[in-house]
């Protein structure tokens, strides 16, 4: 905390975390609100906090925000190009920066009954933010829904993709179709929320940037770092939720034992120890869990853990370029991979498939896989979402389709929830 911050803790009201994001909405250029939604997950999930800030910059010029203050940011997938020969040509559907941090001038951190305000006049933003008028719920108007593929098309590069196993190219390979349209009035807040009502994450979070907005709902951790601890905890395996008790757990018995599920998780669980062995130290990297079931409101997912020790010397900026993009969206071989998604996908992801975290003032941080998620742009009025799966050689065309589609199902729930869907091809 600088100098001239004080903090203000009071009681949480009911309506608090829809006024303090309409606030922030008017009065900030950037912000970041994260919550766990308190889901049990290994090693937890985000802190509950808001951060607000007035100016950004660059991963390359994140030296220049203060030493003593947090830092929360964001990774466009094509953040890559600067670590490898690669290129996103792409069709570009919202221009997106590959990377974006800043510090906060305000903080608000929450525990279950209280709130803390950090801030240089944490009073008057208790009081502005009390006063703060939320919207009548009302129908917003129109929404265009278009997506890239349908089942035949999907098919078609599916069987490219496999045909590259087959040659020894690559091993696996995560391949994502795009949602994209047009609303009539746009509403980030409020889809944000909702899409927290749909589908609660341990990773959620709403991330401004001038006239852009992320509203994450992700299932994914990418890296986790506390002391000199960092964890990976990739997801490769899905399955839908059960209409009954006994119908759940007999699907996630079936993802358990899946052996076409746990070889791609492996494939991924062993390209993360090799991202991690170019910074730990030696003898240190661990797989703290492998193919452990977690389920969440509307899919089971196998999830991995990886950790090592790291050197005193590591810092975000230094194992991001080791690690990024994760593994599980991507695939194996990383490099290879990357191209034939370059080669074979007709949207650029931007930051779709990227990272959403904050770094302490001690240098530890958390950053989850942008997943299940929806950028949209203010002054366009526009949006996309992608969706993938792992394409494998044992894989299936029509089962990984109607993974695609359950994986978009909560994000289009939550537009039918806000407009009239035009144009909608599903």
């Amino acid at each position: 905390m600088s100098s001239m911050e004080s903090k203000l803790t009071v009681i949480k009201t009911s309506d608090w975390i829809p006024k303090m994001l309409e606030w922030a909405n008017l009065n900030f250029a950037y912000f970041g609100y994260f919550t766990s939604h308190e889901i049990d997950y290994p090693s937890g999930g985000f802190e509950h906090v808001f951060y607000a800030g007035s100016h950004a910059v660059s991963l390359e010029k994140i030296n220049q925000l203060p030493n003593n203050k947090p830092k929360i940011g964001i990774l466009g997938y094509d953040q890559k190009n600067k670590y490898e020969k690669l290129s996103s040509n792409n069709s570009e559907i919202i221009k997106c920066p590959d990377s974006l941090f800043f510090s906060p001038d305000l903080t608000i951190s929450f525990n279950q009954e209280e709130l803390t305000i950090q801030s240089k006049a944490p009073k008057d933003c208790y009081k502005q933010i009390l006063d703060t008028k939320l919207p009548v719920a009302i129908n917003h108007g129109n929404c265009s829904l278009h997506c890239s593929h349908d089942e035949e098309s999907y098919r078609n590069t599916f069987k490219s993709i496999q045909d590259h196993i087959l040659a020894g190219d690559i091993y696996e390979l995560n391949y994502c179709m795009d949602f994209h349209g047009e609303v009539s009035n746009m509403e980030p807040i409020g889809i944000f929320l909702d899409l927290c009502e749909n589908s609660p994450m341990p990773f959620s979070a709403l991330f401004k940037a001038v006239n852009l907005y992320l509203c994450c709902s992700s299932p994914e951790r990418f890296l986790k770092k506390k002391g000199r601890k960092l964890i990976a905890q990739p997801i490769k395996g899905t399955i839908k939720r059960g209409n009954t008790i006994q119908e759940d757990e007999a699907l996630k018995r079936e993802l358990a034992e899946s052996e076409k599920e746990r070889a791609e998780n492996l494939m991924i669980v062993d390209l993360m120890r090799n991202d991690l062995a170019r910074m730990a130290l030696t003898g240190t990297i661990k797989v703290e869990e492998l193919f452990g079931i977690y389920s969440f409101r509307q899919i089971t997912q196998m999830i991995s853990t990886i950790s090592c020790q790291l050197p005193l010397s590591e810092n975000f900026e230094q194992i991001i370029p080791n690690t990024f993009p994760m593994g599980s969206m991507t695939g194996a071989p990383k490099i290879k991979c990357m191209e034939l998604i370059e080669a074979y996908e007709n949207f650029k992801r931007a930051w779709f498939s990227g990272s959403i975290g904050y770094i302490d003032e001690y240098g530890d941080f958390d950053f989850c896989v942008i997943i299940r998620s929806l950028i949209m742009d203010q002054t366009k009025k526009s949006f996309y979402f992608g969706v993938g799966s792992a394409i494998t050689i044992d894989a299936d065309a029509q089962n990984e389709y109607e993974e695609c589609l359950l994986k978009a199902s909560s994000i289009i729930k939550t537009l039918k929830n806000t407009y009239t869907i035009i144009n909608n091809p599903n």
